[in-house]
């Protein structure tokens, strides 16, 4: 019998001794942890992780022995989730539509921070017993580019109405932020500049001092090219909010997703078919964990691994993906650069893969199971 330890060295160790057919998500539980403390060192106020990027279980306990406290709920089984692996841990529920049963659950499990960006939905969280004293921000929307795509189709308020809600806040005894997303994978701090300008604008049109302004997520992960630098972006966000509030200045609260999980996690897929006209079928695909691609477009840093999870390495061709469901949707989006050696049951091993992966896959064509696997190192 072989014996399987809890924790492998690399990918490239598992995969030389196990070589499975089904996709595997490796995870450093020691790169999660730095990531951690990267956003709790550099960014300058309360940091809560958005647990819809990956709410499983090891990567919250991670998160919670890094020093995180403060998680952004988007459901009442997020919020249960937390709770349970953390009784006291501080709940915002910034996901600003809600049903009257949830947010009941909201108020028995004790979310200290909701958001909205109408008036209806004010209204109803104060008819559902959202106690004063509760803090309550005013989502904010611009027209904003720099996004891989934009929030702010969905949610937010234009400047005009959260103006108002602001000043419906404060009337009403709640304690008065606001909050705003700049859009996923902002590359610069260019969008949260122009939203933290706004937010000031909009605070003092409606003769409000804020206690917080909570600037989102948005933080890039690196899906190709340089590494972001999100320290230059934390950097950035603290000049703008002293700019911008001058002696009225709130405290700071971020809620990333992507970037603080990304970089933890890789995912090996296997080759199934070379196919005569080049193209190149996988074992997972955009109804597994590769769903995102469709929207984001595909990540640029893979290895290609041969027998013996050797890499493989000389020259290389342009190649279609294709998933392994019978649906001719699912097709990665663009092409990779892949060795022209590329056989079937080679590897492809995915990097930054931690965000929205497991999380957002289905079991369409009864594909999309994801085995995860702890290591020491990705590479």
């Amino acid at each position: 019998m072989t014996h399987a330890p809890a924790l492998w060295a690399t990918p490239r160790h598992h995969l030389r001794l196990f070589s499975p057919d089904h996709p595997v998500l490796y995870v450093s539980p020691a790169i999660l942890q730095a990531t951690a403390h990267r956003f709790l060192t550099g960014f300058p106020g309360l940091v809560t992780y958005a647990v819809k990027a990956n709410d499983a279980d090891m990567v919250l306990e991670n998160l919670m022995a890094a020093g995180l406290e403060a998680f952004d709920v988007a459901s009442p089984d997020e919020m249960r989730k937390v709770r349970r692996l953390m009784p006291g841990a501080r709940l915002h529920y910034n996901n600003p539509v809600r049903a009257p049963s949830e947010i009941a659950v909201a108020v028995e499990l004790g979310v200290q921070s909701y958001s909205v960006d109408q008036m209806a939905e004010l209204e109803k969280l104060i008819e559902c017993g959202v106690m004063p004293g509760t803090e309550i921000a005013v989502r904010l929307k611009l027209p904003v580019a720099g996004a891989a795509y934009d929030f702010g189709a969905k949610f937010g308020a234009s400047p005009e109405t959260a103006r108002l809600l602001l000043a419906r806040v404060a009337e009403e005894g709640f304690v008065p932020a606001i909050t705003f997303h700049p859009g996923t994978q902002c590359p610069t701090v260019e969008a949260w500049v122009s939203y933290i300008h706004a937010s000031a604008r909009v605070a003092r049109e409606a003769g409000v001092q804020i206690a917080r302004l909570n600037v989102g997520g948005g933080f890039p992960a690196n899906r190709g090219g340089d590494a972001p630098d999100l320290e230059v972006i934390f950097e950035g966000i603290a000049a703008a909010v002293d700019d911008a509030f001058g002696d009225m200045t709130p405290a700071l609260v971020c809620e990333p997703g992507r970037a603080m999980v990304a970089e933890a996690f890789s995912l090996a897929t296997r080759v199934k078919a070379t196919r005569d006209d080049g193209s190149v079928v996988l074992n997972d695909g955009i109804y597994g964990g590769f769903a995102e691609f469709t929207s984001m477009g595909s990540i640029q840093r893979f290895d290609v691994l041969g027998a013996g999870a050797i890499p493989k390495t000389g020259a290389l061709r342009d190649a279609v993906i294709w998933g392994p469901t019978c649906d001719s949707l699912d097709r990665l989006p663009g092409v990779l650069r892949l060795p022209e050696t590329l056989a079937d049951g080679d590897f492809l091993i995915f990097h930054g893969m931690g965000a929205y992966s497991a999380a957002t896959a289905t079991r369409f064509n009864g594909y999309g199971a994801i085995e995860v696997i702890t290591v020491g190192a990705l590479h």
